[in-house]
């Protein structure tokens, strides 16, 4: 990896001071592993060449993104906690910038857009550091990477504090309109569309009344509990080191027809198969495709952590849900910020290994969507968590979604090759990731040694041609 520059890009100077509230959403992940994307775009020989890209679109990249920044003004700032302030919260002061590193790889792009399994390691460089310590957090750092005569990539590294996943896809792909609809005279800044202008609101966030102990009364001895290890007084902001797994990364894709095959196999077995203290109607509802995908997957990941390490035979399955179109009012789509709450699927730790383990995860997991919005739900998936993990179950969960949209994010260069949930090697879950395929379907990230990746990803082919088979006979 070669250096070309490191810089840092700033919002326009007319940009002023501003700092920005966390709310319980955000605070829960404070010290957890940044959110890490990495976008993936082939370029034509003549763009891709060193000499043009560093003096053409490396320049266009930069300052579409200040020009982004004056909306996004946070992500140029800094996680601060003053000690006269009893919670940390996001700052922007004029001086602040984000760190840039413009890069230069000998990498075969060819291997880094491919989907099949390789070794997590290498990708890492197409990342950049994001700085934190005690005192204070950088919220977004980006590295936007060359592969010479081939295309480009651009990393970036975001503080989970403060956006979720939907959030990060907005600020991507406001970038990229602003990106390519700019012209040459660099005075005239385009307007964003307004779904892609943010909302910092955070009046509409209502704190419900039995999480107010952990997050607004007690902060600081809430984060010394969780995190014994550091400073006693709990206001440490240093994340935590989550180091990269030794494992392989893989993309799976399920196409629009292999869920509507998984689809119709759960809804054959759903009033045959079912769950011990069953109370779910037996009537056969309306499946998503994010139902579909995480239990079809998620049972393909027990299996294979079970084949490869029998003594594991329990697991879980969380997911975040956002609670944007769940909160009453209703919180708008573009909300910046996090809005979203980790919830258990109530299914068995033994239902996954099943042979019909499908179907029961299927269910649980439609019947937890369907309980979503009710507030005694944020309080039940916050403890039931840290049970299970006392208990030794393997909790397996998912991250990023479907709907987001990622791949309509086009700078000018046409839409990604490849989107990469990079950070999904840093999760202490087996956890894995969702974005929309380019053909309508779903793409699946996954990192995971190599012995059960090897058998997840039988397990995973299988699972799609035993459908074909039963819709034959």
């Amino acid at each position: 990896m070669k250096i070309h520059e490191q810089c840092t890009v700033a919002p326009p100077p007319s940009a002023t001071k501003t700092s920005l509230t966390l709310t319980f959403f955000d605070l829960f992940w404070l010290r957890i592993h940044p959110l890490e994307l990495t976008f993936f775009y082939s370029l034509a020989s003549q763009q891709s060449n060193p000499s043009f890209f560093f003096a053409n679109v490396v320049p266009k990249l930069k300052t579409s993104l200040s020009h982004t920044l004056q909306h996004f003004l946070p992500l140029a700032g800094n996680v601060v906690w003053p000690s006269d302030s009893p919670k940390p919260f996001v700052q922007f002061t004029p001086g602040d910038a984000v760190s840039v590193v413009v890069a230069e790889s000998d990498a075969e792009f060819d291997q880094e857009i491919d989907y099949s399994p390789r070794e997590t390691a290498p990708t890492r460089p197409f990342i950049p550091h994001l700085h934190s310590s005690e005192s204070l957090a950088s919220v977004m750092s980006i590295q936007i990477t060359l592969f010479p005569n081939k295309g480009f990539s651009i990393g970036m590294n975001i503080h989970h504090a403060v956006l979720d996943g939907k959030s990060a896809a907005m600020f991507i792909k406001a970038w990229a309109f602003l990106c390519q609809t700019q012209t040459n005279d660099e005075t005239q800044i385009p307007s964003l569309v307004p779904e892609l202008l943010p909302s910092f609101d955070r009046t509409l966030v209502k704190e419900p009344a039995h999480l107010r102990p952990f997050f607004t009364e007690n902060l600081t001895g809430f984060l010394s509990n969780t995190y014994p290890q550091d400073n006693s007084d709990g206001r440490c902001l240093k994340i935590l080191d989550f180091p990269p797994k030794d494992a392989v990364r893989a993309t799976f894709v399920l196409t629009g027809g292999d869920l509507e095959k998984i689809k119709r196999r759960v809804l054959s077995k759903w009033e045959v198969v079912e769950e011990s203290n069953s109370t779910v109607s037996s009537k056969l509802p309306n499946l998503s495709s994010f139902v579909v995908t995480c239990a079809y997957v998620a049972v393909c990941i027990a299996k294979a952590i079970h084949g490869v390490e029998r003594e594991k035979d329990k697991f879980a399955f969380g997911f975040a849900a956002d609670w944007r179109f769940r909160s009453e009012p209703r919180i708008p789509d573009n909300y910046f910020g996090n809005c979203v709450w980790n919830n258990l699927v109530d299914a068995d730790p033994l239902d996954f290994l099943e042979e019909e383990g499908v179907v029961l995860v299927a269910k649980r997991i439609h019947r937890k969507v369907k309980m979503l919005g009710q507030e005694t739900v944020l309080l039940e998936g916050f403890s039931q968590f840290v049970d299970l993990m006392k208990q030794g179950v393997q909790i397996i969960g998912v991250t990023m979604s479907n709907r987001f949209g990622v791949y309509d994010t086009n700078f000018g260069f046409g839409k990604p090759s490849k989107v990469e949930i990079t950070s999904l090697d840093r999760n202490s879950s087996q956890t894995f990731g969702l974005v929309e395929s380019k053909d309508g379907g779903v793409e699946v990230g996954m990192v995971m040694n190599k012995h059960a990746m090897d058998l997840f990803a039988t397990l995973f082919r299988q699972g799609l041609c035993h459908d074909d088979h039963e819709s034959s006979s």
